[in-house]
């Protein structure tokens, strides 16, 4: 990026800012006329005196004021005779117009400006993403994520909102100022020196003044930043602070850095208001000058009534804009200098290359060598672990690297993965610096599975095809006003024209023709990678739309009756609470007894069921209203007590309250008031009423159902049903026996009921008896791939670490990349599951490069073997058993 601000600006927004920099110059003549009009009000309609000698005047003449040696003035009209009261109407008519039109010249320019900044503003945080996107891998090291979020979202926005002002409020404020000043001139020339005289003084004064704020604002800043970092810091490290204790010291720490914000905060208010007072004093001083020197010389006779009226108008218009160019000023170096440590931050010494035009996705030809020359490595210690090393290895090959004589195996595998570079030497591939491979090229040839996965917030398929969107494979189409308005925007602001919303995922480059067969590559690697009964868990607890796969709808309801009859026939049918319209579910909660389907969207889910106004009136009407507010006191109460004392952040408290942990003591004092006999208010009521919508019987065991109630809610089923049904969009998909429920997930569609939770082992034995039914009617396949939809969390939490690590696998398999490094990335799973999954990663990598960290040569037979010691290394042949094919591999091709 241009590193001076406003050649940046000029250069993106040239044409706009020259076009509305000749709306300012347009709209002059204009602001001129209405500071003329006070002056014929006064000195014409009101002292009346052109009518001294006429009871009327000629007025609204128009011309065109040429000199005399070109034929003099031009009339265009010869105006309208008017009387002294006509004249003072028409004149305050016309000072009305000109303040329309002087106000919607503003409103132009003000929105011209706004859309202007809002546009740079778009472009620059784009830009910024960008070079995040090329920070190298030893900057990541020092690079916190949060002080880079506070930089793209936070710093730059001072600066966006100033490329709209760069030189269209100068401009704009100077015309203003001057025509004014000028206009003061034109009346006397003593109070147009006056003006000048403070107003000089004003530009003198105030900035230099200002210059301590502009170094505090930078300190402030710096402050700022490095303050979120710390608090991002201290999110990632919570664990360490719970085990230790250290929550005191993190505060102590955090409110020094507070008080150095106050601090810097203190004095730039004490200085920010000095300066606010000199510049009021001085912008006061010059209408005392008018009314004393300007009301001596209307004594005098040398200034009359009106043009003293008209300065002292004038005048009024001219503060404003002198004090907005001061702060202009001021806001200029402070922009400047952000704009400034905002490129700083995103140093060239700090980033990779950018992409070159000419870097295509195309596939790369396999290297046939893996060159190292002089390689010298330091780790992140600085201590040299690689000392010269020079040695060729032909590719492919399956290279182990022996972690057990220190980190220089590791070292080895990030430079080679692309995730560090050297001090000093190469690595190449086929000649080629493998540091100077463009991207895309880069990426298609070698990939990289660490000891850290990083998984991006989504579902296990976004995770799983990440490196598969490279490019969009096919645009859909976006027809319509305003996809054409993105497209114009996203090109004037150097945005993106591609959007997610287009297809991304690149079924060929993992060697297929379609995402159905994707998708079915992808779940044959996770079961191959261990997690096969964790994806068929998460199928079941997805949600699938019915039209998804053909006659889907109709094989889960013919495994539903299958398991049924299953369960019958091995007496276990009272495992299973199925649905039944006319019987009170006791493993459901009350909620969900009351609406008795799956909600399709928020408006009745939780909460939202008692909002309804319909629902509300059923509830009051029947009684269950005040019957669900007793049982939610009881619940709360129950609640309050049990997790009394525990901190919120507890285990306990996130595993099992039912109640919010910051708002339990809130619910503890409401019940109190409520026992005491004072009245609730409603929003009190409903929300005692909501948390009884979660009691489950068998789960808190408070005995709060009794058959009067259970017998009350059927009756109230019945009425929401009727209720909801005659509605366009009912917002729920109601539990029928015959029919398959889209809203619901398939795990509930297959029991059509809930487990029994007071049978020991339930749930174990309903979850073997499913997965037996959906292998005999051919459902595993398709539950297993909705297992695809699960949300992972922000990165991957709601996985275990062996999830993670699979899912890190399989996304870089998965791509078929012509070397593959593996470092540390089995470790999560085990040594025994380690052992199971290397066969198979050997397999998919057949006739390709694998190099991976091991502990020893022995533990892991790979065909060569690449041990350092003392800084050198040594290349060994090991004998190592024959690989085969790995199925994902074949299921791939």
């Amino acid at each position: 990026m241009e590193r001076n601000l406003f050649r940046y600006v000029w250069r993106h927004t040239r044409r706009e800012q020259l076009t509305v920099l000749a709306v300012v110059v347009l709209s002059t003549p204009f602001y001129f006329a209405s500071l003329d009009l006070p002056r014929r009000i006064v000195n014409e309609a009101i002292l009346g005196t052109p009518f001294a000698a006429s009871p009327a005047v000629t007025a609204l003449a128009l011309t065109i004021p040429l000199p005399g040696w070109l034929g003099g003035p031009i009339w265009l009209t010869d105006g309208v005779a008017l009387s002294q009261s006509q004249l003072l109407f028409t004149l305050a008519g016309l000072y009305l117009a000109l303040v329309v039109v002087n106000g919607a010249f503003k409103y132009w320019i003000n929105l011209a400006k706004g859309v202007l900044g809002e546009r740079m503003l778009r472009r620059m945080r784009y830009e910024l993403f960008g070079f995040t996107l090329r920070f190298s891998p030893d900057s990541l090291r020092s690079v916190k994520g949060a002080e880079a979020a506070t930089v793209v979202k936070d710093e730059v926005e001072p600066i966006g909102g100033f490329v709209g002002e760069a030189f269209i409020q100068p401009a704009l404020l100077s015309v203003q100022a001057l025509t004014a000043l000028a206009f003061i001139f034109v009346q006397n020339l003593w109070l147009g020196l006056m003006t000048a005289g403070v107003i000089a003084a004003q530009f003198t004064v105030i900035p230099r003044l200002r210059r301590e704020l502009l170094r505090l604002g930078r300190e402030r800043q710096l402050e700022s930043r490095q303050l979120a970092g710390r608090i991002s810091e201290t999110i990632e490290s919570l664990e360490l602070v719970r085990v230790h204790e250290t929550a005191g010291w993190e505060q102590a720490e955090f409110s020094g850095r507070l008080h150095r914000l106050f601090d810097l905060r203190l004095r730039i208010y004490q200085r920010k208001f000095l300066v606010k007072f000199l510049n009021n004093f001085l912008a006061q001083v010059t209408p005392f000058l008018f009314f004393a020197v300007g009301g001596y010389l209307a004594l005098q006779g040398t200034l009359n009534i009106g043009q003293l009226v008209a300065v002292i108008a004038a005048y009024r218009e001219l503060p404003p804009p002198l004090k907005e160019l001061i702060d202009w000023d001021q806001q200029r170096q402070d922009v400047q200098i952000k704009y400034e440590q905002v490129i700083a931050f995103f140093g060239p010494d700090r980033l990779l290359p950018a992409r070159a035009p000419d870097d295509t996705d195309d596939p790369a030809e396999a290297p046939g060598t893996l060159s190292l020359r002089d390689l010298h490595v330091v780790d992140q210690t600085g201590a040299l672990v690689i000392d010269g090393v020079t040695l060729d290895i032909a590719l492919p090959a399956h290279v182990a690297l022996v972690a057990s004589d220190g980190p220089a195996a590791s070292a080895f595998a990030r430079m080679v993965g692309q995730r560090a570079r050297p001090r000093d030497g190469s690595v190449l591939l086929d000649g080629v610096e493998l540091a100077d491979l463009p991207p895309l090229s880069g990426s298609r040839l070698v990939a990289y599975a660490g000891a850290d996965p990083m998984l991006i917030s989504g579902t296990l398929r976004d995770n799983l095809t990440y490196g598969l969107r490279r490019r969009v494979v096919r645009r859909l189409s976006r027809p319509g006003p305003d996809a054409a308005r993105r497209l114009e925007e996203a090109l004037r602001t150097g945005n993106a024209t591609d959007t997610i919303d287009d297809e991304w995922v690149d079924a060929s480059l993992a060697g297929l023709d379609s995402t159905d067969r994707l998708d079915e590559t992808l779940v044959h690697l996770l079961r191959s990678l261990g997690f096969k009964k964790e994806l068929f868990a998460f199928g079941l607890a997805s949600t699938v739309d019915g039209r998804r796969w053909a006659g889907f709808p109709e094989r889960i309801v013919e495994a539903r009756h299958a398991l049924r009859e299953h369960l019958v026939e091995r007496g276990q049918a009272h495992l299973v609470a199925p649905f039944d319209w006319e019987r009170f579910n006791l493993h459901a909660s009350l909620g969900e007894n009351i609406l008795f389907g799956a909600p399709t969207g928020p408006a009745l889910a939780g909460r939202g069921l008692i909002d309804d106004p319909g629902v509300r009136r059923i509830l009051v009407r029947t009684g269950l209203l005040d019957d669900l507010e007793v049982i939610g006191a009881r619940l709360a109460a129950f609640m309050a007590g049990l997790f009394e004392g525990l901190p919120p952040s507890h285990a306990l408290v996130e595993r099992y309250s039912l109640l919010p942990a910051d708002e339990i003591a809130e619910f503890k004092a409401m019940v109190a008031r409520r026992d005491r006999g004072a009245r609730l208010a409603l929003d009190e009521r409903l929300r005692l009423v909501a948390l009884s919508l979660l009691y489950l019987e068998p789960r808190h065991r408070l005995g709060l159902l009794d058959d009067e109630i259970r017998h009350r809610v059927v009756e109230v089923r019945r009425e929401v049903r009727a209720l909801l049904a005659a509605r366009p969009d009912p917002g729920v998909e109601f539990y029928e026996n015959d029919a398959y429920v889209p809203a619901a997930p398939l795990k509930c569609n297959l029991l059509f009921g809930r487990v029994n939770q007071s049978v020991a082992e339930a749930q174990d034995v309903v979850t073997r008896l499913i997965e037996e039914v959906a292998a005999e009617t051919g459902l595993v396949p398709d539950i297993e791939r909705a297992g695809l939809d699960r949300q992972v969390g922000p990165n991957g939490r709601f996985l275990t670490p062996p999830q993670r690590a699979a899912v890190n696998l399989a996304r870089v398999l998965i791509k078929r990349p012509a070397i593959l490094v593996i470092d540390g990335s089995l470790a999560p799973f085990g040594e025994n599951a380690a052992a199971a999954i290397r066969p198979l990663i050997r397999g998919m990598m057949a006739d390709r490069t694998l190099i991976a960290v091991v502990p020893t040569a022995a533990a892991v037979k790979l065909p060569l073997a690449l041990r350092f010691k003392g800084g050198s290394a040594v290349l060994e042949t090991v004998e190592a058993p024959p690989v085969a094919q790995s199925p994902p591999l074949a299921a791939a091709q």
